[in-house]
């Protein structure tokens, strides 16, 4: 795999996906041997999501350097659930990974999940 196959593996994953009604790519891009892909959906049930993640490729295998999924509510001032890798809580574990629960200051472990993984977890969560 390359990058520029993971980006088109992302898109399919986005368009099969049962929950998500519409997508807006915001950015994505190729440079040296990193990527990048952020994207704004609607969930089929109306609900928010936001998805960020950069990469690259090393020995022919996926690795997320860093990540972003923002899922709230239908008018985007309810968090329902943020997982990301931003430093902020050192004593958790699995750190940098973590999930913003219900609130900015509900914070729990959480694990690296690259865009296509996430889209199956929610499918799951969701469907």
């Amino acid at each position: 795999m390359n990058l520029d196959q993971y980006l088109v593996a992302v898109k399919e994953k986005l368009n099969a996906s049962l929950i998500v009604a519409s997508i807006e790519i915001v950015d994505e891009r190729v440079l040296l041997n990193r990527g990048y892909f952020r994207a704004r959906l609607t969930l089929t049930n109306n609900d928010f999501l936001e998805i960020a993640e950069s990469f690259t490729i090393q020995d022919n295998e996926l690795i997320t350097l860093d990540y972003r999924y923002q899922w709230m509510d239908v008018s985007k001032q309810i968090l329902k659930q943020r997982w990301d890798s931003v430093k902020h809580y050192p004593n958790l574990p699995n750190f940098p990974h973590h999930v913003h629960i219900g609130s900015e200051s509900n914070v729990e472990s959480g694990q690296c999940l690259n865009i296509i993984e996430f889209i199956d977890f929610m499918d799951y969560f969701l469907s």
